[in-house]
């Protein structure tokens, strides 16, 4: 270390001594060679700053056009940004408009309520695309406007929810008949996180929930939940509401079809079957009791001298006769798979499936006593009214349709022979 230092020192004064040399020589030996290198210097000096102002200068306007450069790649930046985001969107948007064409043209196939609400369900489960999420949907009763689930689904399975007629978040939507979107339940301060558990043992994390309404009438209310949190946007949401409007159309539409079709078999004055419905009925149920070697019994019922009671009284009086001894036909033979129908004017029949002949005697006298203590109260007046019954059963009277009714009818009108007021068997 001492050699190296030593030889730097030794090189120093090598170079030093000539210079210092120099500067002796010119000083006092050379005078104007001294002015003219001093000037030569100087001259020198001022070039070198001047370029080195300039550099400056080219280095701060450099800068500056860096800088208009970057803030408009920024700019550029930005608005490549802006649009990928409404490129994405606009995918977004044409998936959702896709998937709501599926699911309207497959709404428009769906003519009951029972499949309406089936296929709503299950693509709103498709479209949201979570195995946990819970699909529900609520339709208000047409009568006691209470809610009740059509349809639940979670994922693409059919699922079993304890609260039949919805929960307090259901509840609330029914009430303010305003969308609902809650991204964590625990922290919404809406609702009360624990009661709700004791109600439900699902894990909702988050949901959302949209009334489903045509003309400011509410139908319905679409539902899904998630165990996880903040699972919903507002998005999820809009894309919710725009389904449940095509969800409320289609669910009125198979609410009035399946009504038609009612209207279609159904006696409009005592809303029993129609003889047409009943008949159909009947054949089907003859076969599967057949092949099940079950009996069947069939019953006809005819009002005694109804028509000079609608003659004394007036056809108003004799609706609502008709009306009342439709109820307690309704009542009096009340046993699984039972179906009551109007079968003509005055005459109703039932079919009794699983019913021996002897249950269905006994039930059709308990019919008949049930009539003949009906008091009917027409303008103050006390009316009374009375019925005669014929009873047939299969197999025993017969196999075929025809038979049963031939049957029953001859038992009718052996009763009718007999004084009327009366049940007959064959």
């Amino acid at each position: 270390m001492r050699q190296l230092f030593s030889s730097r020192l030794a090189l120093g004064l090598i170079f030093s001594l000539p210079l210092a040399g120099f500067c002796l020589y010119v000083v006092f030996l050379q005078p104007r060679f001294l002015l003219s290198f001093s000037a030569s210097l100087v001259f020198l000096l001022g070039i070198f700053v001047y370029q080195h102002f300039r550099l400056v200068w080219l280095r701060a306007e450099a800068e500056l056009k860096r800088q208009d450069f970057q803030e408009k790649a920024n700019l550029l930046e930005a608005q490549i940004e802006r649009q990928w985001v409404a490129l994405k969107s606009a995918r977004k948007k044409l998936v959702d408009y896709f998937e709501l064409k599926t699911i309207a043209e497959k709404l428009n196939q769906s003519f009951s309520l029972s499949d309406t609400s089936s296929v709503l369900s299950t693509e709103v489960s498709k479209l949201f695309g979570h195995k946990d999420l819970t699909v529900i949907l609520y339709i208000f009763h047409s009568k006691t406007g209470e809610l009740g689930i059509s349809a639940s689904h979670k994922g693409q399975m059919e699922v079993n929810i304890k609260a039949k007629k919805g929960d307090v978040y259901d509840q609330w939507v029914a009430k303010n008949l305003q969308p609902l979107l809650i991204e964590d339940t625990a922290r919404d301060f809406r609702f009360d996180a624990e009661k709700i558990k004791v109600e439900d043992d699902r894990t909702i994390s988050s949901l959302m929930s949209v009334p489903m309404m045509i003309g400011g009438k509410a139908i319905g209310i679409l539902r899904i939940d998630s165990p996880v949190e903040n699972y919903f946007q507002t998005e999820h949401i809009r894309l919710l509401s725009t389904i449940g409007d095509l969800g409320a159309v289609a669910i009125e539409n198979a609410q009035l079809y399946e009504k038609i079709e009612e209207l279609s078999i159904r006696d409009s004055l005592t809303e029993l079957y129609l003889r047409r419905h009943f008949l159909q009925r009947l054949t089907y149920e003859i076969n599967r009791e057949i092949r099940q070697k079950k009996e069947l019994s069939f019953v006809l019922v005819d009002l005694d001298y109804f028509k000079k009671y609608n003659d004394q009284f007036g056809h108003m009086a004799g609706d609502i006769v008709l009306k009342t001894i439709s109820m307690l036909l309704v009542e009096v033979f009340n046993i699984p798979g039972s179906l009551v129908c109007r079968y003509g004017g005055e005459e109703f029949a039932v079919f009794l499936p699983d019913c021996s002949k002897e249950r269905a005697a006994q039930l059709s006298e308990e019919f008949r006593e049930r009539v003949a203590e009906q008091a009917f109260y027409l303008k103050r007046q006390e009316t009374r009214m009375t019925v005669s019954v014929g009873v047939a059963s299969l197999p025993q009277d017969g196999i075929l349709r025809e038979q049963l009714i031939e049957k029953a009818d001859r038992a009718l009108y052996k009763a009718k022979q007999s004084g009327r007021n009366r049940v007959c068997v064959s």
